[in-house]
């Protein structure tokens, strides 16, 4: 089950960097949060406004951009 559709790209926020669900956390934050040691429940106490689904969605889009596959993003 992907859960890319909760990956977002918008001019306007963040400078056009993949976000979640058009939020102001950029993908590659929660990504250093999550190497960094953080645990999915730590990030979410630290962010109420996320879901575990975000940063599953966030873990799935680094994965595939890790492996050198494109990823598409809805419009």
């Amino acid at each position: 089950m992907s859960r890319l559709d909760r990956i977002t790209t918008d001019p306007e926020i963040c400078h056009g960097q993949p976000t979640v669900r058009g939020l102001r956390y950029p993908v590659q934050m929660l990504l250093e949060l999550l190497s960094s040691g953080m645990t999915i429940d730590e990030v979410l106490a630290d962010y109420p406004e996320l879901e575990r689904d975000d940063l599953l969605a966030a873990l799935e889009f680094g994965a595939l951009a890790a492996g050198g596959h494109p990823v598409q993003l809805g419009a």
